[in-house]
């Protein structure tokens, strides 16, 4: 996975783009220590479990927003500078984490 590591997005988020992510992802890692909390407390296991697919959830929008703008930048940049396909094969094997 090492190898789709970039330093840099083509066209950098914004600010506010950034923040949303960054709130999105505080409010999942507080519902992890939600879950945590629950487990201590030999809480009942469907409502664990309930937590569970709303962090699933959570997550899953979270990866959808961030494919979305990649596919509108940075596969768009890479089709127009003629490295369409490179761009495509990867996002596919990254989507295919996703499936998984």
């Amino acid at each position: 996975m090492d190898k789709f590591l970039h330093e840099h997005p083509s066209q950098p988020r914004t600010k506010d783009e950034k923040q949303a992510i960054v709130n999105r992802l505080k409010r999942i890692e507080g519902q992890v220590r939600g879950i945590q909390k629950m487990v201590e407390e030999d809480r009942y296991c469907v409502d664990i479990l309930v937590q569970i697919s709303a962090i699933q959830s959570a997550l899953k929008q979270t990866g959808f927003t961030i494919t979305e703008r990649h596919m509108k930048h940075c596969v768009s940049d890479s089709i127009k500078n003629g490295e369409g396909q490179e761009a495509i094969d990867e996002l596919m094997t990254v989507l295919k984490q996703f499936s998984k």
